[in-house]
């Protein structure tokens, strides 16, 4: 039997990278799923590719800071599939950086993507998952967790919130058996990755952070997300779980 078999899942962010792969990955293992992201077009080529190969997607583009599209998520979930079991909460931006030089309208962006969405989502999710429980999943970040970087200080502080949110609903909906963690990636082959730059260079020092001395494939990742979303991790809950390579506690 595969791990997900029968379940219901949204994955934000679903677009590229992480979530990409995320995706594919919940499908091969039995999950019916619901991707959202800004990029219709590229939602709706994730959706082909899935059920060419057997699976089970449907589409829904939309802004994640948005309350209306969060809840949308949601009913499509119940209407396509009947319920709702698991929500990867995976979109994101590294917004602008800095500090002095950081507008407030930049700031709140960063923060409204990462985190405000973060809330939005699980205002809608949990009230889904309460009749049968579930296992939500934020992607947060070893940034402002374990590692400080210079010049992220709205990227940091949104992810850090997470983290707090995270505890908070683990906490409160335990009882009714809804799981809520997030996941802290190392660097990882994506686009997002790419706007720390793309020269050789770059890539060898942001590599070198790592005790891998290399960064993830998104699948490294999204098999990680597996693991919090499958019942083989039905005693994890309120658990900022580092899958960073190393990163966090490389000093060489």
């Amino acid at each position: 039997m595969t791990q997900l078999e029968s379940k219901v899942a949204i994955i934000t962010g679903a677009s590229s990278g992480i979530g990409r792969a995320t995706a594919k990955i919940f499908c091969q293992e039995g999950a019916k799923i619901i991707v959202g992201a800004r990029r219709e077009k590229e939602l709706h080529a994730l959706v082909s590719e899935i059920n060419e190969a057997g699976g089970e997607a449907v589409a829904l583009a939309g802004d994640v800071t948005k309350e209306s599209y969060n809840k949308a998520l949601v009913d499509l979930a119940i209407a396509s599939f009947g319920k709702l079991d698991i929500a990867f909460n995976n979109a994101g931006t590294l917004g602008k950086g800095g500090i002095t030089e950081l507008s407030i309208e930049d700031w709140q962006a960063t923060i409204e993507t990462n985190l405000s969405s973060a809330f939005l989502a699980a205002k809608y999710q949990i009230p889904a998952m309460l009749k049968q429980g579930g296992s939500i999943i934020f992607t947060s970040s070893f940034v402002g967790h374990s590692v400080g970087i210079p010049g992220m200080a709205a990227y940091s502080a949104s992810k850090a919130g997470q983290i707090g949110l995270m505890k908070s609903l683990a906490s409160e909906y335990g009882p009714q058996g809804i799981r809520v963690n997030a996941i802290l990636p190392g660097a990882t082959q994506t686009p997002m990755a790419e706007e720390f730059g793309t020269d050789p260079s770059v890539i060898e020092f942001v590599s070198n952070m790592h005790a891998l001395k290399r960064q993830a494939e998104p699948e490294e990742i999204a098999r990680s997300v597996v693991y919090l979303a499958s019942d083989a991790s039905s005693f994890t809950t309120g658990t900022a779980m580092l899958v960073d390579g190393g990163v966090s506690v490389c000093k060489t």
